[in-house]
């Protein structure tokens, strides 16, 4: 039986990103190009809903627990481990392929024939949200190291992991090796999908528990946040010195904890909400196009700016930003979403065409 809250995380998390990117982009106007920045730069105390709007360490929390089931049933179903995770990574990879590969033909035919040098400026920004699942797919590929490592050392992979990312905190800002910071973009999300693994024992825990975790990671953001050193915002701002998610720092692994503890807290009301008729159909629609619209949203919001440009005559928006600005924001979600809808569809009729003229085996 499907865990209906485990689909409902997974999807959420996806969607709470494609809605901060649509909402909380802003676009410069420079002579080299497009260049983002965001509100959080503007705003004073906005960083605080990061703690809850930046939900990558859900997604590959969920992700991790996931990942062990498929494989527990494929196990059982005689499918081998090197089979089942090429499997999982060619399922990610020819739609984030198919999709870099037509950006990157656009962006040379443009430069090409219209001489416009920020076309690649356009396609980096339109591509880049898809570093996470890069990421993603290198721990799907590391996926019998941390089946090993979860079945060898059990919760002591998490501790290890979490001190190594500590480590790598230390050499970047205590003794400026900037270099080692990127190793964090595997060691922390690594972390949490490894944390996964334990999605099961987590849940069963008594409810004192869930809040003893929440309470655990709250009072760890504030302290490491507050201590001068980390980044108060859980996405990178303009004009700070570093940023805790490029690479990710050791207070991603907080943001883990507090967000485990604060799912677990709501499962009882979550579960009951889930089981009406129309949540039920809420939860089955997102799950079905949660990842092709996280695929195609940069696109669709490149295609919305396209035409706002062509109509209006205008890119780009003022900083700081205004109340204009702000009561702008649900056109800034409604436009892009409904110029993505036509893309999600297309990639569905192709993907079905694909299949059907695939030899049935």
């Amino acid at each position: 039986m499907r865990d209906k809250y485990v689909d409902w995380l997974r999807a959420i998390s996806l969607i709470v990103v494609v809605v901060w990117h649509w909402a909380f982009t802003i676009l410069q106007w420079t002579p080299s190009g497009p260049e983002p920045t965001s509100p959080l730069g503007f705003t004073s105390g906005l960083w605080i809903l990061t703690w809850l709007l930046q939900v990558l360490p859900l997604f590959f929390y969920v992700g991790g627990h996931v990942h062990l089931l498929s494989w527990e049933r494929a196990q059982a179903r005689g499918q081998g481990l090197g089979a089942f995770v090429w499997r999982r990574i060619r399922a990610l990879s020819i739609p984030a392929l198919g999709l870099s590969a037509v950006w990157v033909a656009i962006g040379a035919i443009v430069t090409a024939v219209f001489h416009v040098d920020w076309m690649w400026r356009v396609v980096l920004l339109v591509l880049s949200p898809l570093w996470f699942l890069g990421v993603y797919l290198v721990l799907i590929a590391l996926l019998p190291v941390s089946l090993w490592m979860h079945r060898r050392f059990d919760v002591l992979a998490l501790i290890w992991l979490g001190g190594a990312a500590l480590v790598v905190d230390v050499l970047r800002f205590r003794y400026g090796v900037e270099w080692a910071g990127w190793l964090n973009m595997i060691i922390v999300w690594g972390l949490a999908h490894q944390a996964g693994f334990f999605y099961d024992r987590i849940v069963i825990l008594p409810r004192r528990y869930d809040v003893g975790i929440l309470w655990t990671g709250l009072f760890a953001l504030f302290g490491l946040v507050y201590s001068g050193i980390y980044p108060g915002s859980m996405v990178g701002v303009p004009g700070d010195k570093w940023s805790n998610m490029a690479p990710p720092t050791f207070v991603i692994v907080a943001l883990l904890i507090f967000q485990i503890g604060l799912v677990e807290v709501l499962r009882p009301s979550m579960e009951r909400v889930l089981e009406r008729p129309g949540w039920k159909r809420v939860n089955e629609t997102i799950n079905r196009y949660a990842l092709p619209l996280f695929l195609f949203h940069t696109t669709g919001m490149a295609i919305a700016l396209g035409l706002g440009w062509w109509l209006l005559g205008s890119l780009g928006a003022k900083v700081p930003p205004d109340l204009s600005w702000w009561l702008e924001r649900p056109i800034a979600i409604l436009a892009p979403l409904i110029c993505t809808l036509p893309v999600i569809y297309l990639y569905g009729r192709r993907r079905k065409n694909v299949e059907n003229v695939q030899p049935k085996r």
